[in-house]
């Protein structure tokens, strides 16, 4: 640090990483003389140390560790936090006189970078650290953090950076994160400057007590379906009353609330038990994080909310309800355990039914062997430069080459040509080519000086309420509509009563014609008409086609899927299986085949008047969800008739009224070319054109981009009016620009993320010449985990496990004769 040079340290949790990335800061902070006069010249002194975490939680809980000791030594260095919470005024006084210290967000920082006064609030600035660093750079939020950070290091030249994290998998592309990437010179304008990889210092610490992490046996037999683990609640209630404070980790907010529910309901000995997740108001959470840190609470049920980097030493125990979907999440949260290098971290994996067991056992496995699976890096996203490029416009006119210059040396942005960095830029200024005549949509001008500014003050201060990534999903009023059959595109009427509320990214998944339960019904899509889903009886003897899905938000990493396909394949591996798994593994063998390691099973079979299709590729629900949506498309090409499909994590089942199995047993080739990559081609491109999915994602990137602003000064815009003006303004663009910045970010967004193509395309690939097929006369063991995902409200409860648990018993009665 005394030599100015980056460093990424990556260090077991536990190990002092924090410590290590302030010390520097607190001797050069505690050497230097304290402002002269009055208070009011602290500014003098100016900021010296800012600090970036991914969490308001971890900020807040990060100063409350740094001013015990800087009390305790009598150093005159100021703390402060800046988040979303901080009341208005404390933030501006902190632009008028900073603390040596700022602990903030992403969010936060690209408003402080954005502020008029930004060249002298940062020019003194020596270090940034950026903790937990690997959870920042795998979103939009990194990009925007980014180029944040490209602006601190041109305002302040000598800016040291400090990467802090415990779980790295490819700790070069962080090194390239933390510095200035150099541009090599472009042999044209538009073929993208390129650059000369730069890399901060690599201090890699090794040790570290080995975790003391299980899994929960309660001596239950679990389901092959499910996520509530409601059968584990006794347990995980009696491991609180034997510890002294205990974090209770689940995927979701509404599992939150479920476990929350669940445990009070038999907490007969009043333990202390609190609920933590995003949705919670702010106040109530810094409440329940006072309580934790004053060790006046026994356990909290909380989300991703509170797995990163929390140190609150009085935890001995971390219970992860659910599977944990990745081996480096489960590690962020087994670490908050005895958050000590010298002690191990003790923490229980509880899975909700069987297939869970062997995703726990892959991650137990994981955890032994140190291995990690963070995703890798991202290209920066277009929608989020355009929010910078607003931002820096508010801050002071630019230059559009030196801003090129800045933004090619954040890494996510170093292969930007500058032909794309024009189009941003155009976009910011006008709205792009089918936009420019409506002057809404321009934000800023060009001066006769040649320098770019933002129109007016208006266009200022929408920035500021709106800037950010970070877009809550909204929920769709589902709408009974009578004697309305829609197309694809088409304007539907409304009318008749509001049956309730289904999720936009189910919503997405839906097409004309798809058929979906919903309130004890059957319903057929119409389509959707602003912000509401139109839907109309199906009538009776209609197949739900796709029903809506309970559970992880996170899909199952591609490193714990290939672990859980090995363990599967290798009967050898059995014995470190629960009993009720290597024996469910060996019905399947007997019954039918099992999946290999890298190959794919599909089993066909009749049930019930319909025949069925079954495929295991193991690469989660949203792969899947994309898989099914393809092959329904090729198999109705084919005649076969599908009626519809379901998705779990680890396979789908599609229904047909034709027999499939006859088929593939009469054509050899038919199966490979049902699984071919090029489904990826066409297949892809025209679901796209139909589905509501786009319009979805181009609303996100439309909001980011700041097209539509979800906040005007002294009113919030609503869901419905945002829906009009995205729906609207991509209609429009659709025809008269295809190539627009937003509808090339959409896309780009729905391939990487609700689709996942990326890994489906692999998956296709990895599975060519290896499919088996396996014809049966009934359903496998193997194929009842996903067969019961057909048909499923999201429903939590007794009630819905009781209904679970009788149509399992049904399958399984079948598969075993």
């Amino acid at each position: 640090m005394r030599e100015g040079r980056s460093a990424l340290l990556v260090a077991p949790t536990g190990a002092g990483k924090t410590l290590a990335g302030f010390l520097p800061s607190l001797t050069a902070l505690a050497g230097r003389p304290a402002p002269a006069g009055r208070p009011a010249s602290a500014k003098a002194r100016g900021l010296h140390t800012l600090y970036i975490s991914p969490l308001k939680a971890l900020a807040v809980d990060i100063a409350r560790n740094l001013e015990a000791p800087i009390a305790e030594m009598g150093l005159s260095i100021r703390v402060e936090t800046r988040t979303g919470d901080t009341p208005s005024h404390k933030r501006t006084r902190q632009i008028a006189r900073p603390p040596d210290i700022l602990l903030t967000t992403p969010e936060q920082l690209a408003l402080l970078i954005a502020h008029r006064e930004a060249a002298d609030l940062f020019a003194g600035l020596s270090c940034v650290v950026l903790d937990e660093l690997h959870a920042l750079v795998t979103s939009k939020r990194g990009d925007l953090l980014s180029l944040a950070l490209a602006r601190l290091h041109r305002l302040s030249p000598g800016l040291t950076a400090i990467g802090l994290s415990a779980t790295v998998r490819e700790p070069d592309e962080l090194r390239r994160y933390l510095v200035p990437q150099q541009p090599a010179p472009p042999t044209s304008l538009v073929e993208g400057s390129g650059s000369r990889v730069a890399m901060a210092e690599l201090v890699v610490v090794r040790g570290g007590a080995a975790p003391d992490l299980h899994m929960l046996d309660t001596g239950l037999t679990l389901p092959l379906a499910g996520h509530t683990a409601w059968q584990a609640m006794p347990a995980i209630y009696d491991l609180i009353g034997r510890h002294r404070t205990v974090l209770v980790f689940v995927n979701t907010r509404l599992q939150a609330e479920y476990t929350f529910q669940e445990l009070w309901g038999i907490n007969d000995a009043n333990y202390p038990i609190a609920l933590h997740h995003g949705s919670l108001d702010a106040t109530q959470r810094r409440r329940v994080e006072a309580a934790m840190a004053a060790g006046q609470l026994r356990a909290i049920v909380c989300t991703a909310t509170l797995d990163l980097g929390i140190d609150w030493g009085d935890v001995d125990l971390v219970v992860n309800i659910g599977a944990p979907k990745g081996a480096s999440r489960i590690m962020q949260r087994i670490g908050r355990a005895n958050h000590r290098m010298d002690e191990p971290s003790k923490a229980y994996l509880v899975p909700a039914n069987r297939f869970e067991m062997l995703e726990c056992q892959a991650a137990l496995d994981a955890v032994e062997a140190a291995a990690q699976d963070t995703p890798d890096a991202r290209l920066g996203a277009p929608d989020v430069l355009a929010q910078h490029v607003l931002g820096m416009a508010c801050a002071d006119a630019f230059d559009a080459n030196q801003l090129y210059d800045e933004i090619v040396s954040a890494a996510p942005y170093a292969t930007l040509s500058w032909e794309d960095f024009e189009a941003v830029v155009d976009y910011v200024a006008t709205g792009g080519y089918a936009l420019r005549a409506y002057e809404r949509f321009a934000k800023i001008l060009r001066g006769p000086d040649g320098l770019w500014r933002v129109r007016d003050a208006r266009i200022a201060q929408q920035y500021r309420m709106n800037v950010g990534t970070i877009v809550e999903s909204a929920k769709v009023k589902v709408r009974l509509a009578r004697g309305v059959r829609g197309k694809p595109g088409a304007i539907l009427p409304k009318g008749g009563r509001v049956l309730g509320e289904i999720e936009e990214d189910f919503a997405d998944t839906l097409t004309p014609g798809d058929t979906f339960l919903f309130a004890g019904e059957v319903l057929r899509f119409e389509g959707l008409s602003e912000d509401e889903a139109l839907a109309t009886r199906a009538g009776p003897g209609t197949d739900p086609a796709i029903p809506s899905y309970a559970g992880a938000k996170f899909p199952i990493s591609t490193f714990l899927a290939a672990r859980v396909r090995a363990l599967i394949a290798d009967p050898f591996e059995w014995d470190r299986l629960p009993r009720q798994v290597s024996d469910y593994l060996l019905q399947q063998r007997t019954r039918s085949v099992l999946p290999g390691p890298t190959g794919l099973l599909v089993e066909t079979f009749p049930r019930a008047g319909r025949y069925y299709l079954t495929a295991f590729p193991f690469e989660g629900r949203l792969a899947h969800q994309t898989l099914g949506m393809l092959l329904t498309r090729r198999l109705e090409r084919e005649r076969m008739r599908p009626l519809g499909f379901a998705a779990n994590d680890y396979g789908i089942a599609i229904w047909l009224t034709r027999d499939v199995g006859e088929r593939i047993g009469r054509e050899p080739d038919f199966l490979e070319a049902l699984f071919a990559e090029d489904m990826l081609g066409d297949d892809l491109e025209a679901w796209l054109d139909e589905s509501a999915m786009m319009k979805r994602t181009f609303r996100q990137c439309a909001v980011i981009a700041g097209l539509i602003e979800r906040r005007y000064p002294g009113q919030a815009k609503t869901g419905r009016q945002v829906t009009i003006s995205t729906d609207l303004v991509y209609d429009v663009l659709r025809k008269h620009q295809p190539d627009h910045l937003l509808l090339k970010a959409a896309r780009q967004d729905a391939a990487t993320g609700l689709l996942d193509v990326k890994r489906l395309g692999m998956m296709l690939r990895r599975i060519q010449g290896r499919i088996i097929h396996k014809a049966l006369d009934r359903v496998s063991p193997l194929s009842v985990s996903v067969m019961l995902e057909i048909g499923r409200e999201r429903v939590y409860g007794e009630g819905a496990d009781e209904i679970l648990a009788e149509a399992e018993a049904q399958l399984l009665e079948e598969a075993l004769g």
